[in-house]
């Protein structure tokens, strides 16, 4: 592992996602799942996320659709607040969800919505 990219990596997940967030994951990691998340932390936050290419806010938005798309609900509702914290709007969110519908199917369109409202309730409510 290197330690450089890796800080780099915890840095910007916690920055990301919450310094909560990141040391709940830590906390919850064990022999088997530990390395998953040394590997998430690398190289997704540091190697790719530390990365100087795109700013935060259209790595959020590239996240979201490719979520959507995958079907993985529990990591868009991560993301969902992620890119809110990443200065996406939510008129954004909503024209990303829009460019799924149209390229990746309504099904998931419809999906990412229902899930983003549920998001932004929980949000608004804090």
């Amino acid at each position: 592992m290197d330690e450089h990219t890796y800080e780099t990596g915890r840095a910007i997940r916690s920055a990301v996602l919450g310094a909560e967030y990141v040391e709940k994951a830590a906390a919850q990691a064990d022999d088997f799942s530990g390395p998953l998340q040394d590997l998430v932390t690398e190289y997704c936050w540091g190697a790719v996320w530390g990365r100087d290419g795109l700013t935060h806010k259209t790595r959020s938005m590239l996240n979201l659709a490719m979520l959507a798309v995958l079907n993985r609900p529990h990591e868009l509702r991560t993301h969902v607040r992620a890119a809110l914290t990443n200065g996406v709007t939510r008129e954004e969110i909503r024209e990303v969800f829009l460019q799924v519908g149209v390229y990746a199917g309504i099904p998931a369109a419809v999906d990412s919505f229902r899930l983003a409202r549920e998001v932004f309730a929980e949000v608004d409510a804090r």
